[in-house]
């Protein structure tokens, strides 16, 4: 199979499974056998992955590509044998980051469901093609894709998370920085933009927000 079919919710479900890693192999760059050239898709592809899951709490190390070909199976070996070296050295999934499973369970739920808002933006905003590995690391590292990520999905899947905790129940906004993780100034600024838009309400004598079909 084409690496470049590897799709974005597929690693994303492997990591909701409770595997501990991901290993991703494609040609080298340059050298598909298709003419859509999807070994470049799938380079992009694991960049932006690795941002989202250092976005929620996992470590990026534990996804990795490889550009192998067919007649390199002593480097295949190699490059195995070290990725189970780290991943050992990493731990279980979530423990080794020291997040609780159930949360880590809603994290990689609530990114799986942006899944195709971020496959727009990767297509519309994101989307490039270089001849080395390092120029597509350079590119999603720098300050630019920072910037785009944060705007076009951190927040959007911040105010994704906030919306699913207050569905369970209405939440004051300490209680869903805690949940998350989140800087309370940070929640605080999405309450008020989903406020705004009619998503959610806050009760004065509760103090706690809750989506607008919510009595409290």
């Amino acid at each position: 199979m084409c690496s470049g079919r590897v799709d974005l919710a597929f690693v994303l479900r492997a990591f909701s499974n409770g595997t501990d890693g991901v290993f991703i192999g494609g040609c080298h760059l340059n050298e598909c056998h298709y003419i859509t050239d999807g070994n470049h898709h799938a380079a992009s592809m694991v960049q932006l992955c690795k941002k989202l899951l250092a976005h929620i709490g996992v470590n990026p190390t534990r996804l990795r590509m490889e550009s192998l070909s067919a007649g390199e199976g002593i480097r295949f070996a190699e490059v195995m044998n070290e990725f189970s070296g780290d991943l050992r050295a990493l731990g279980l999934l979530g423990k080794g980051e020291g997040v609780d499973e159930k949360d880590l369970n809603f994290r990689l739920e609530a990114a799986t469901k942006l899944v195709p808002y971020i496959r727009l933006v990767e297509r519309e905003r994101l989307r490039v093609r270089f001849n080395s590995v390092e120029e597509y690391e350079n590119f999603f590292s720098s300050d630019e894709v920072n910037s785009l990520f944060k705007e076009l999905i951190a927040d959007k899947l911040a105010i994704s998370q906030i919306m699913a905790l207050l569905r369970e129940k209405p939440r004051s906004t300490g209680e869903i920085s805690t949940a998350l993780g989140m800087d309370p100034s940070e929640v605080s600024k999405h309450l008020i933009n989903t406020a705004k838009q009619g998503l959610a309400r806050f009760d004065e004598n509760e103090k706690r927000y809750a989506p607008v079909s919510v009595r409290m």
